[in-house]
């Protein structure tokens, strides 16, 4: 073997990692799923939907003997921040003997003030009340903002009653 100096050429250092061996088994058998003789895999996935959700509700539900309470239009939840969570035409199941209530269908999270003319009769006695705080909120930012509204000062309460009798009405029987 012939070895030649070349004058002005390093030689290149060489770079020795030493890996500890434990450590590499400990950190190989971290990244295998299954035991011995499997592959490796990165992480472990695990499918789930929500149809497998919903199954094991349905079947505990089931187990606690649950009805169907037919002709149910619509369900109204309300919260104590005003907003309602609004359920069109639910299907709703029932076991009173449990004590258990499921209603399932699309919910929408509503604010009260978008479902009034139809929730009224739905209202308690606390949603009332926030019913009417709503109220003076909005009836304060008509007068505060200069509208063309009347305040609820201005408008009269004469008109509930009866109107008073202005004609005859025999009278005018008479001269047809």
């Amino acid at each position: 073997a012939i070895f030649v100096n070349l004058v002005g050429l390093k030689r290149p250092e060489k770079t020795h990692f030493t890996m500890n061996p434990e450590k590499l088994k400990q950190l190989q058998e971290q990244v295998r799923i299954g035991g011995k003789g499997t592959a490796r895999r990165k992480k472990k996935v695990v499918h789930r939907t929500a149809t497998t959700d919903g199954k094991k509700v349905q079947t505990t539900l089931k187990k606690l003997s649950v009805s169907n309470i037919p002709g149910i239009e619509e369900v109204n939840m309300i919260k104590e921040d005003g907003m309602v969570i609004h359920f069109n035409n639910p299907k709703v199941q029932a076991s009173l003997a449990a004590n258990t209530f499921a209603i399932t269908g699309q919910a929408e999270n509503k604010q009260i003030a978008e479902m009034l003319p139809g929730i009224l009769n739905q209202l308690g006695a606390e949603s009332l009340s926030s019913l009417k705080k709503l109220a003076s909120t909005v009836a304060g930012g008509f007068t505060a903002g200069g509208s063309d509204r009347p305040s609820t000062e201005d408008i009269d309460d004469d008109d509930d009653g009866v109107p008073d009798l202005v004609e005859n009405f025999d009278e005018t029987s008479k001269g047809e």
